[in-house]
């Protein structure tokens, strides 16, 4: 057989092959992008009807973000209770807590929800947002260690000047819900400076529903009027990062997220 009739023969079947590997995998990967969300043609207003506010999904596959209210999106406000979550990565890091398991004990001062009036630890602090375990590490962590932490991952404004135990209560702390986003998108990859043993349990504890299909990972906050939810959720078709920030409470962010996760991504 000549040289050339070889290398037709060579090229039938190396086409065949990819014809065969492309028959095999379009009809997955055509039912994936179906599923998918056209991040530019997502609309979300009915979803603020009774709230100002922003919301902002990252679909981290494919490193597109669709936004609502880009204004507000840039504008910082104190993080509250979503602030549990670089308190708690920086608190591992530094030994503040040996692990999620890790005992406080409550003081006997009576606090305005009945949940946090008993011992807790680490984790079951996060589930809860228990304000005054976050505090007592906070003090553990001391002022010099947090500020090192806030700067490495460059969080918000970087600004603790409100008190060790108090900076992130509608204080001198701010971060915008881009910035929001951005971290969340660094902690779900593991690409902030902390031990990937101490951001695994990070994500482990915030872990609040873990479906069939889908694990969904957030944090609300509320104070001064201001409510946040702030996350990611792993799906069978793609991870995305999530936050919305509003004019309301937590549990209002949250119930909005939720209704708009459930219309575009978790079906």
């Amino acid at each position: 057989m000549s040289k050339r009739k070889i290398q037709t023969v060579l090229l039938s079947l190396i086409g065949a092959a990819v014809l065969l590997t492309s028959s095999l995998q379009t009809p997955r990967e055509a039912d994936a992008a179906e599923k998918r969300p056209n991040l530019r043609k997502m609309n979300v207003d009915e979803f603020f009807t009774d709230h100002d506010g922003t919301f902002i999904l990252r679909d981290l596959k494919n490193e597109k973000t669709f936004i609502y209210d880009n204004q507000r999106a840039k504008q910082r406000f104190a993080p509250q209770s979503t602030f549990k979550v670089p308190n708690a990565l920086i608190g591992l890091q530094t030994g503040a807590v040996k692990d999620e398991y890790d005992i406080k004990y409550w003081d006997g001062v009576k606090r305005e929800l009945d949940i946090w009036n008993q011992d807790h630890t680490l984790g079951s602090a996060m589930r809860y947002s228990v304000v005054w375990y976050y505090q007592a590490m906070a003090r553990d962590i001391g002022e010099d260690r947090m500020k090192e932490w806030i700067d490495k991952i460059a969080y918000g404004n970087q600004d603790i000047s409100g008190g060790i135990d108090q900076f992130w209560l509608s204080s001198t702390l701010k971060i915008s819900p881009l910035e929001q986003t951005d971290f969340m998108e660094a902690l779900y990859k593991e690409k902030l400076p902390f031990d990937k043993s101490v951001m695994k349990t990070v994500k482990r504890m915030m872990i609040q529903e873990d479906e069939d299909h889908y694990t969904l990972y957030g944090k609300t906050g509320s104070g001064s009027g201001i409510g946040w939810y702030a996350g990611f959720v792993k799906t069978e078709n793609g991870v995305y990062s999530f936050v919305t920030n509003i004019d309301g409470t937590g549990t209002e962010a949250k119930s909005m997220t939720m209704d708009i996760l459930n219309k575009y991504i978790l079906y």
